[in-house]
């Protein structure tokens, strides 16, 4: 690993120039390896090695630092030249909301081995070493929360091409680092998967020019401008305009600016050392006017492979079902983040806990997510088994807040470690996760059961709860109508019920006894401490929907807890009274207990706080809380106010499979459930999946009491057809068409 002699403001370029050993024949095969302490790009004689961005990306670089391989055979010319730029990243920029930067480290530096295969099998190796030289870029700051500041009258490509010798270069030293730490990508890098145009461009009540793209996205704009040499122009991005001016509050510290100096020529930019969360942008300092044309927004995130799909008759519901899907490829860059604008933009483990099951729907994240539970796992091992609230566990180098408590397993958050491989089990069928995943799992669990109360229930430690609640004060989002026990204990339950079936499926019988017996005396503690003839502690739809979904309730007890959610929901108005915690189970639990009509109208609700009113606000991603902006146009004025949150939209699961009727019987799809419940109003809905194998699809219609579906399986894949007042029928590979009479007992649901 090497670094620059100077810092270069942080964003320096290396280079080597070297000639290829000769009497060894034609280049067969030519490979670099690259990863960094920042991000990378690299070049071979002016051409770039690839189109991956802000490689190697963000692992816990105390034990992992991730590398790159790419074939480079038709870059190598007798006289090669390799150019690296480094940026600062994830490693050297600014990290968390109190300000600190450089977390990991205060010097970047790269490793890259070249290795080049000669047709006689002999091979010539060029490392990183002293042998390089270092010099200035164009970039003179950059960070992911800030933005970058590029001067165009520094720009000179022949660095990276044969015979440059720049003014002001120097040279490089190699830098303490353990090369045991490097491990190859298992998930995906990141890159640019969309280009936005501008929609409108107009100007503000203070005078200012705005632009609008008309989507919520995450990444940079591209600009092309021609002025005066040393003219600068401002590029700052937010998400939502308030009260026709942009509305950068939510950002808190963060500056999300690009700053750009013009050259007197024609100039393009790409700021690719950072990344943004807007759909608007205020420009100042343009030469002349601005066009649509001169701008363009680059939508940037881990490649990935869209799978599955929904629709339905209801515009709003398509619009909010595209809206998660938006959040959650804006998080989705490299880590699963809770947002991606503000001074945060962390791997918060709660998010991804509630939105799994969404996530490996819509979208395979299975390698993705796989890569992100190693992290969780080295810092989980090195926390005395506890799993922080963000993986990669920055904020363990930053002071702990007080109202946080002493740092230990927190219920949801810390649940992560169990429930993110048990989904992507359930959703691609492959044990390997849980495999690799069980000592991880496992030592959560134990963790937990060393917190109990003498009572056996989790109710002596801090925990988050039912974060944001909607009747929760804005400046106390903790502050929620459910028992902190009560949800902390469920969610241990539920954990452990997970693992005594992870462990009897691995074949681990000791463990299975365990974690069953575990499982049995939290069930009973939660049953003894917190339930009374059916009322469960806090009386609040939360503690029902997760007693109900997590299977905590006998069958009495469960029949009461469904009607009271049914009786909450309504007392509310149909309108959401959940957060964090209840808010991917509610549906369910309604729908399992018979109240499905009662799911819908909450789904169905336009008022606030509801899934839908932001799109009624013309929302394009899921915001953090219900009142993102509140209905005059004003921002919430409490300090955590993202519009960009993915994990609200986890509601999209239930979408899915009892909305769109398609869900899995086995893991991974190998048989499946054809089970749409129409309800809310809907004339139609239609649900895909690429499954490992093989595409399913299932598509309804409601003409009066007239329900006909259309569904089709794989050849390999088996199921079974459930419509109202039908007997449950067999269904094989291929195609089936079904019209029935809704019978009476469901009209409420339609």
């Amino acid at each position: 690993m090497i670094a620059a002699d100077r810092a270069f403001d942080g964003a320096p370029l290396l280079r080597r120039e070297f000639a290829l050993e000769c009497g060894h024949g034609a280049v067969v095969r030519a490979t670099i390896t690259l990863t960094a302490q920042g991000v990378v790009e690299a070049w071979l004689n002016g051409r770039p090695v690839s189109d991956d961005l802000l490689t190697p990306g963000w692992s816990s670089y105390e034990w992992r630092l991730r590398y790159a391989t790419y074939d480079v055979t038709a870059l190598v010319e007798e006289t090669t030249v390799i150019g690296l730029a480094l940026g600062k990243g994830w490693f050297g920029g600014r990290l968390g909301w109190t300000g600190g930067s450089a977390w990991y480290g205060d010097e970047q530096g790269a490793f890259a081995q070249l290795e080049v295969e000669f047709a006689d099998g002999s091979s010539q190796l060029i490392v990183t070493d002293d042998a390089w030289m270092s010099g200035p870029s164009a970039v003179l700051a950059n960070d992911l929360y800030d933005g970058e500041t590029i001067d165009a009258r520094l720009r000179d490509d022949a660095w990276k091409l044969p015979g440059f010798a720049g003014d002001g270069w120097t040279g490089t030293h190699a830098i303490d680092f353990d090369t045991a730490t490097l491990e190859p990508y298992i998930g995906p890098s990141v890159k640019r998967w969309a280009a936005l145009p501008v929609r409108e461009i107009s100007t503000s009540p203070s005078g200012r020019t705005l632009v609008d793209f008309g989507q919520n996205l995450v990444g940079w704009i591209t600009v092309r401008v021609q002025g005066p040499a040393g003219t600068e122009v401002t590029v700052r991005h937010a998400e939502v305009l308030e009260h026709g001016e942009l509305g950068v509050r939510p950002l808190r510290s963060a500056q999300a600016t690009d700053r750009y100096i013009l050259s007197g020529g024609v100039d393009e930019f790409e700021p690719t050392f950072t990344f943004h969360g807007f759909r608007y942008a205020e420009i100042t300092g343009w030469p002349g006017e601005l066009r649509a044309e001169d701008l363009t927004a680059i939508a940037i995130g881990s490649e990935l492979t869209r799978i599955g799909e929904f629709s339905s008759s209801d515009p709003l519901l398509n619009r909010f079902h595209e809206n998660v899907v938006w959040g959650m490829r804006g998080n989705f860059v490299d880590v699963p983040t809770d947002c991606p604008q503000r001074d945060e933009r962390l791997g918060w483990t709660g998010d991804i806990a509630a939105f799994a099951p969404t996530a490996a729907y819509l979208y395979d994240v299975e390698a993705f997510l796989s890569d992100w539970l190693v992290d969780l796992d080295l810092e989980q091992r090195h926390n005395d088994g506890i799993v922080g609230f963000v993986i990669p566990d920055v904020l363990k180098y930053m002071p702990h807040p007080e109202s946080f408590g002493e740092p230990d397993a927190t219920a949801l958050w810390s649940d992560t470690a169990v429930w993110v491989p048990w989904d992507l089990y359930e959703a691609y069928g492959d044990t390997a996760v849980l495999e690799r995943q069980f000592d991880s799992m496992a030592s959560h669990v134990r963790r937990v059961k060393s917190l109990l109360s003498p009572a056996g229930v989790w109710d002596g430690s801090f925990q988050l709860g039912d974060w944001l609640d909607p009747d929760a004060p804005p400046e106390d989002p903790a502050k929620a109508k459910a028992d902190t026990g009560v949800v902390a204990t469920a969610c241990a339950y539920r954990s452990a019920r997970i693992l005594a079936d992870t462990a009897a499926l691995l074949g681990r019988p000791a463990e299975h006894a365990e974690f069953e017996a575990h499982a049995a005396g939290l069930r009973a503690a939660f049953n003894r401490e917190y339930v009374s003839d059916g009322v469960v502690l806090s009386d609040c739809t939360t503690v029902y929907s997760l007693a109900i979904v997590f299977g905590l309730l006998d069958e009495v007890d469960e029949e009461f807890a469904g009607d009271r959610l049914a009786g909450l929901a309504a007392e509310a108005g149909y309108r959401i009274s959940t957060g964090f915690a209840g808010t991917p189970f509610i549906a369910d639990a309604l729908s399992r207990t018979g109240h499905t009509d009662v799911a819908y109208r909450l789904l169905l609700e336009k008022e606030c706080p509801s899934w839908l009113y932001p799109v009624t606000m013309g929302a394009t991603t899921v915001w953090e809380r219900w009142d993102s902006m509140l209905p005059d146009g004003t921002i919430n004025r409490g300090e955590m106010t993202s519009f960009n949150h993915y994990a609200l939209g986890a509601v999209a699961d239930w979408m899915h499979r009892v909305v769109g009727g398609l869900a899995p019987l086995k893991p991974g799809y190998a048989s499946v459930l054809v089970a749409p419940q129409p309800g809310g109003g809907l004339t139609d809905a239609a649900t895909s999946l690429d499954t490992r194998h093989g595409r399913v699809s299932v598509r309804w219609s409601l003409d009066g009491d007239l329900l006909t579906v259309h569904a089709e399986l794989p050849d390999d894949v088996d199921g079974i057809l459930r419509l109202p007042g039908r007997e449950d029928q067999r269904l094989s590979g291929g195609p089936v068409s079904v019209t029935t009479e809704l019978p009476s007992s469901v009209g409420a649901v339609r």
